[in-house]
């Protein structure tokens, strides 16, 4: 078993999923690009016990997360039983492709209650405590999927359902649908969002505050671009050198002139306030009320030890927003 610092819980902010009683911490730890794929079970080992150690009791991965797909879960299921698991948040979701055939992706009952037993077998636990339905189906009712997770809770197989990539109108209707019905409520949602990367400020977070629930921020660092590490290039070593997938992406991205003026600009104003980009960026995110958790990545101990530091400060000056907004239009 893992010895847990004692001091685990002193700094760590936790914050409500809206009006419901799961609170999460401000920084969560996910396994979508590293755990279970280009990072060994060691260095994944000592990123989750540092994070726990921080105070980070929510870890998230999805049914199709590491290479082979599930690996991520496969192997971090292994590190959790060295952990109390009745301190942990473990959250899994299901939407893109798994297996083959006509039921192994998008919303189909079938496919969500097959792929959480799969996800569980995987882990080593008879629970997740948050559910998520992945991506929207267009091609299965809205009812058949958001009643799947209402099932899937009523089962005890999750504590906690929730949605991922779902725009705002159809999470308005899907939370109308709850209501109706009497369902387990939804209680958070998780889409991409950061500085390069706003759409849900118009379209989501105004839902998020007629329903009460929660976000939970993926990708909140742009998978590394608002960090300092591509500010001159891409270096070796790092996981656009590493990972097949992010490659392209990047050097697409690092190519940008005027996205690079962005980058550097906002990177000033990051250093004035004795903060790293990725600080700043993490910091940024949190600073709306809606947002109950950002959701980093990390490959390295201390990669998660800065992300956390973000929290030493999350307040923004009127003169630093107006600054920023000033590089984002």
């Amino acid at each position: 078993m893992h010895k847990c610092s004692n001091q685990r819980y002193d700094k760590m902010i936790y914050r409500k999923c809206g009006k419901w009683g799961l609170k999460l911490p401000a920084i969560s730890l996910g396994a979508w690009e590293t755990f279970g794929g280009y990072r060994g079970e060691d260095a994944v080992r000592d990123c989750v016990f540092r994070a726990f150690d921080l105070g980070i009791t929510h870890f998230d991965f999805a049914n199709n997360y590491g290479k082979p797909p599930g690996n991520a879960e496969r192997l971090v299921g292994k590190i959790l039983k060295e952990m109390p698991r009745d301190e942990l948040i473990v959250s899994s979701k299901a939407g893109y492709l798994m297996w083959p055939g006509p039921y192994g992706e998008w919303g189909s009952r079938k496919y969500l209650i097959s792929s959480l037993d799969q996800s569980l077998q995987r882990l080593g636990l008879d629970y997740v405590d948050i559910f998520y339905h992945h991506r929207p189906d267009p091609e299965t009712p809205l009812e058949e999927s958001i009643g799947a997770l209402n099932d899937i809770v009523r089962s005890g197989k999750a504590l906690y359902a929730g949605v991922s990539n779902y725009p705002g109108q159809l999470t308005d209707q899907a939370c109308s649908l709850v209501d109706v019905r009497g369902w387990s409520p939804l209680v958070i949602h998780q889409p991409r969002y950061h500085m390069l990367e706003r759409t849900i400020e118009t379209d989501l977070i105004p839902v998020a505050r007629k329903h009460k629930f929660g976000i939970i921020a993926f990708s909140p660092l742009a998978s590394g671009l608002l960090t300092d590490k591509y500010l001159n290039g891409i270096p070796e070593g790092s996981r656009a050198t590493q990972s097949a997938d992010a490659l392209p992406y990047l050097r697409k991205q690092i190519s940008n002139e005027s996205l690079n003026v962005q980058l550097r600009g906002l990177n000033e104003i990051a250093l004035a306030r004795g903060q790293s980009l990725a600080q700043m960026a993490l910091a940024w995110v949190l600073r709306n009320p809606e947002v109950t958790s950002a959701l980093i990545g990390a490959s390295r101990v201390e990669q998660v030890e800065q992300n956390v530091a973000a929290l030493d400060s999350l307040q923004f000056t009127a003169d630093e927003l107006k600054s920023i907004e000033n590089l984002l239009r």
